[in-house]
């Protein structure tokens, strides 16, 4: 779930990955981070620095995300859109987490998507958006009347949320995806109880999606033995290493 630098607001494509332009160069890539926020709280610790012209999310020691791209998050919320049915009205979108804040404004810049709740469980990341360095990014969207904050334990919620509370996608964003997780307890959204979870969050016919750092087959495979549909990976080109993933699922109708 990678973070957004001296936030750039461009929209960014939302398909295509393999052809979409990179990012906007940091003036400054080998600048020394400077700490903006430190917050202990129930799951740890969670540090938002700047580096250059791009914002860092640290937390418990390891980095998450970065402001320096963002066309992952955004294929997450496209690539989602574009999987449910035709000519479904309104379709209500449910985001975990908030982190820097490119999903929700991707969702929120497309007047398609109807309800839109963001479950994020740390208080400093919702401040930070709220009345700190990333409300450039999510200003608009947080004004929007669509949107609803939740401050939850995704994993948790998914779980536990009355059974008539319903999405159309499910487009989640959690630690670095199925194969490897920072924070103990984020695993359990990828297991096949939290995968079970996510397909009776989801309407008929629904889309999960999900973000990770890498594509994963056995995660596919995974999502087959949980009873999903239309099982894909959409993938975005990265500067070094691996490329960014989207895994998509349907709930068959």
């Amino acid at each position: 779930m990678p973070l957004p630098a001296s936030p750039q607001l461009s929209p960014g494509p939302g398909a295509g990955p393999a052809t979409a332009p990179g990012p906007a160069p940091d003036l400054a890539p080998d600048a020394a981070p400077v700490t903006v926020d430190r917050r202990d709280g129930p799951h740890g610790e969670v540090v938002l620095r700047r580096r250059g012209e791009r914002f860092e999310i640290i937390a418990n020691g390891c980095f998450l995300m970065d402001t320096s791209d963002g066309r992952s998050e955004r294929l997450l919320i496209d690539a989602a859109l574009a999987a449910l049915p035709a000519g479904r009205a309104e379709p209500s979108v449910l985001i975990g987490g908030l982190g820097v804040g490119f999903s929700l404004a991707r969702a929120a810049s497309e007047p398609r998507w109807g309800r839109i709740t963001v479950v994020e469980r740390e208080q400093a990341v919702i401040d930070w958006h709220r009345s700190g360095p990333l409300t450039a990014i999510s200003r608009d969207a947080l004004a929007d009347p669509r949107t609803e904050v939740v401050q939850a334990d995704l994993v948790a919620y998914v779980r536990t949320a009355p059974a008539a509370q319903a999405y159309d996608a499910l487009c989640l964003d959690i630690d670095n995806g199925p194969d490897w997780t920072v924070t103990e307890g984020n695993g359990g959204l990828y297991d096949p109880a939290g995968l079970a979870a996510c397909r009776e969050r989801l309407a008929p016919g629904g889309v999960l999606a999900i973000w990770s750092a890498r594509p994963s087959a056995a995660f596919e495979e995974a999502l087959r033995n949980a009873g999903f549909a239309g099982v894909r990976t959409e993938e975005t080109a990265v500067a070094r290493g691996v490329p960014d993933a989207v895994h998509l699922a349907v709930r068959p109708a």
